[in-house]
């Protein structure tokens, strides 16, 4: 028996319970949540369910646990039901039970686990995605095993699973890091802005082997050399990291592409004339909290720049363009304000919010002799 036929057998013997009593079952949750309790010699499975319904059918949650242990005692594949504390429910199951899942395992190998329910379900996977400016730190792998490991769970169901990182090779800190990259070459310090570091001065001297003459080059010329080959030997850095982690990518998509094939520009056009796209103190503004969003967002900014979120629009029209039926974007703790403004931006351009789910990663810290230190 697994843990989800155990929720399901528990589900049922609750409904059956309350229907005998005359009893509300609608207040039973959709699906039963059954834990493994801390200590081990309390059984294999504990569930809160009589303290979750109890208050709702007008009993008390000892009682309604009492009701419970003894009809699951009495249940296949169950051997004993015990009330622990103000009303959870340790629960043994039997060792025939136990052996039985083995048995299953066993026999569908690598099969085992595998299902359905996502059949011809085309999902993009977006995780990892760090800034490209500096190599992949430990922060960035952590989401790297989630991300892979929730891609071939969701593969095993049968949906069609695109890995996908995007690249944010558009913007302010492209300048930088290129600006740091100058400095580097020609001795100087870093800039105050900019980033620093011996990965710096190695790239910037990749650099400089490959084009022997860039600092020759007048000043846009340079900035754009050291932006383009820098960026791509930095790219391929963090390509190689996930790659020896034991990770890799079907698509990396370039922000920057965005931009120059002007699907940026089309995006605010179409939401433009939707009527979607306001403008206000020179700036234009998405109507995000017409969508649920908890403010209206900055599209195009007063100087006729756009910003950070109109790439993001842009590349979600992208995937779902592509024929993906949802997009999951895998985000580190900051971003909390993507899961309104993107379910916004979607449901602005006549789509279903529920075709973007955000996942966010908790903060960790990292810690050497009981003291925090960089991710870095």
């Amino acid at each position: 028996m697994t843990p989800a036929d155990l929720a399901e057998l528990l589900r049922g013997t609750a409904a059956k319970v309350l229907a005998e009593r005359g009893l509300d079952v609608s207040v039973l949750p959709e699906t039963l949540t059954v834990e493994r309790p801390r200590n081990p010699e309390h059984g294999d499975y504990a569930t809160n369910v009589a303290m979750q319904v109890a208050k709702k059918v007008g009993t008390n949650p000892r009682e309604l646990a009492g009701w419970l242990a003894d009809a699951l005692t009495a249940a296949e594949g169950i051997d004993s039901a015990d009330i622990a504390g103000p009303g959870f429910l340790n629960i043994r199951l039997a060792a025939d039970a136990q052996g039985a899942i083995v048995a299953k395992i066993l026999e569908a190998g690598a099969a085992f686990g595998s299902g359905h329910t996502l059949d011809g379900k085309k999902i993009n996977l977006e995780f990892v995605s760090a800034n490209p400016t500096g190599p992949i730190h430990l922060g960035g792998t952590r989401w790297a095993a989630v991300g892979d490991a929730l891609g071939r769970i969701l593969s095993t169901q049968g949906a069609a699973v695109t890995r996908e990182y995007y690249f944010n090779d558009h913007g302010a800190q492209i300048d930088r890091f290129s600006r740091s990259l100058i400095a580097a070459a020609k001795g100087e310090p870093a800039p105050e802005d900019g980033y620093a570091g011996a990965y710096i001065a190695d790239i910037a001297a990749d650099v400089q082997r490959q084009r022997p003459d860039v600092l020759d080059l007048p000043a846009g010329e340079q900035q754009e050399v050291f932006r383009a080959i820098g960026v791509d030997l930095m790219f391929a850095h963090i390509k190689r990291t996930l790659h020896e982690f034991g990770v890799d990518f079907d698509v990396y998509f370039h922000e920057n592409s965005l931009f120059e094939s002007g699907a940026v520009e089309k995006a605010v056009q179409t939401l433009k004339d939707s009527g979607n796209l306001f403008p206000e103190d020179g700036a234009w503004w998405l109507k995000s909290t017409d969508f649920g969003d908890d403010k209206d967002r900055v599209v195009i900014k007063s100087d006729g720049n756009a910003a950070y979120i109109a790439g993001d629009i842009a590349y979600f029209q992208d995937k779902r363009s592509r024929g993906f039926d949802l997009c999951i974007y895998m985000l580190g703790a900051d971003h909390h304000g993507y899961i309104g403004r993107l379910k916004a931006a979607a449901a602005a351009f006549g789509d279903d919010p529920d075709t973007v789910e955000v996942l966010i990663g908790q903060m960790v810290n990292l810690v050497r002799e009981g003291v925090a230190v960089k991710m870095s």
